[in-house]
């Protein structure tokens, strides 16, 4: 009887690991992802919000907000985490000269 029982949660248990496989695991990875994009955001990047604006980083705020330059003389703040894509990236200024 208690096999039987087991048996009926086999389905179950196999559309869970099918869900987070195709669903959850992909999510956390994109989200990963991103975050780490908008952590490494710098002045000079090109960037895209999720309102479809493209401009240029100008000056990064503190950890939650950047001013993004989108035309000559034209700076507005935007959350960090409404930056859909980076561009084009910045090189890194380097502090020492390589010998």
């Amino acid at each position: 009887m208690e096999g039987g029982a087991f048996a009926q949660f086999i389905p179950l248990i196999l559309i869970f690991a099918i869900m987070y496989f195709l669903l959850i695991r992909p999510q956390q990875r994109k989200l990963k992802t991103h975050r780490a994009m908008v952590e490494n955001l710098r002045r000079g990047d090109q960037v895209i919000t999720q309102g479809g604006l493209i401009g240029k980083v100008s000056k990064v705020k503190d950890e939650d907000e950047v001013e993004v330059e989108l035309a000559p003389n034209l700076k507005v703040r935007v959350v960090k985490s409404t930056i859909a894509q980076v561009v084009s990236k910045t090189e890194p200024a380097n502090d020492a000269p390589k010998a």
